[in-house]
C-alpha cells in the first residue's frame, strides 16, 4: 500500500511539474518601457506557474511576424491603430488581449527650443509606418505647423497634408531610426519608447507632446488561438495590476501613463 501511495504521490507531483512547465510564456517587447515592465512580473507570474521569457526587439515589425508564424506566444509594444494597419498590410489576424500604458507621443530638437522658432523650410522627421507617421503628422497638425485633408486619418503621411504653410521638408525614417538624426534635423517626432532609450525626458524634453488623454495604447497583443489561455490572461492580471501602475509611476514620471 505504501509502494502505491507513494507511486501515486510521485505521478501527481511528475503530473504537477510538466503541467507547470507547459504554461512557458515567450513574449517579444521593445526595451523601455515594455521590456523593463515585463521584467517586473517574472516573479509574480513564476509563483503562479508561469515561466516568462522575454525576447528584446528594436523594431516593430518581427514581433509581430514571430507572433503570427507562432514562434511567439505574444508580444506587448504596439498601439491599436498600429496593429490594424499590420494585419491589413501582412494579411495577419493578431488580436489585443489588453491595454496597459500610453506612451505620449513627442516632437523633439537639438536646434531649437520652441516651435515658433522653426524657420520655413525646416525638416522634420517622422516615422514612416502608416500609424505612426500618422501620429506625427496629427500632432503637428493640432500644433499648428500643418494642415491635413483628414483631420482624423490615423493612416496619413505627408501626402495627405491639405496645406504646408512654412514648407516644411519632411524625412521619413523608420521609427527606431529616429533618435539617431535628432542632431540633423530641425524638428524629430518619436515614440516615447524610443525617446526613453537615447536619454530624453517626454515630459521635460519635448517641444509638443500628446496629452494624457491620447487614444494610443499599448497593448498586449496574441493569437486568436491563444488570447483566452489560462498562461495569457495571467499575463495580462499582472499587467495591470497596482504592482505594475506603481512602478510605471515612479519609473517613468509622466513618460509613461497606465491606462487601467
Amino acid at each position: 500500500m505504501k509502494k502505491v501511495l507513494l507511486f501515486t504521490a510521485l505521478a501527481a507531483a511528475l503530473t504537477a511539474g510538466l503541467a507547470q512547465a507547459g504554461e512557458k510564456l515567450v513574449v517579444a517587447a521593445t526595451p523601455v518601457p515594455h521590456a523593463e515592465i515585463l521584467e517586473l512580473i517574472k516573479p509574480t507570474l513564476a509563483k503562479e506557474g508561469v515561466d516568462l521569457e522575454i525576447k528584446v526587439f528594436t523594431d516593430y515589425v518581427q514581433p509581430n511576424v514571430q507572433v503570427d508564424q507562432k514562434r511567439l506566444d505574444a508580444n506587448y509594444f504596439q498601439t491599436l491603430p498600429y496593429l490594424k494597419s499590420f494585419n491589413e498590410g501582412k494579411g495577419t489576424n493578431l488580436v489585443t488581449v489588453i491595454g496597459v500604458h500610453v506612451e505620449p507621443f513627442g516632437g523633439y530638437s537639438k536646434k531649437v527650443k520652441t516651435l515658433a522658432e522653426l524657420k520655413d523650410g525646416a525638416t522634420i522627421a517622422i516615422p514612416n509606418e502608416g500609424s505612426n507617421s500618422g501620429r506625427a503628422l496629427i500632432l503637428l497638425q493640432k500644433a499648428g505647423l500643418i494642415e491635413l485633408k483628414d483631420p482624423k486619418n490615423a493612416l496619413a503621411t505627408p501626402k495627405d497634408i491639405a496645406k504646408n504653410p512654412h514648407n516644411f521638408k519632411f524625412k521619413e525614417l523608420e521609427s527606431a531610426m529616429l533618435p539617431r538624426v535628432l542632431d540633423q534635423v530641425d524638428l524629430d517626432m518619436i515614440n516615447t519608447n524610443y525617446a526613453l532609450e537615447a536619454g530624453l525626458n517626454p515630459a521635460k524634453d519635448a517641444l509638443v507632446i500628446e496629452g494624457a488623454d491620447s487614444p494610443y495604447v499599448n497593448f498586449l497583443v496574441a493569437r486568436p488561438d491563444n488570447k483566452d489561455s489560462a498562461a495569457i490572461q495571467k499575463l495580462a492580471k499582472a499587467l495591470t495590476s497596482p504592482e505594475v501602475k506603481a512602478f510605471i509611476a515612479q519609473k517613468y514620471s509622466g513618460a509613461v501613463l497606465p491606462a487601467f
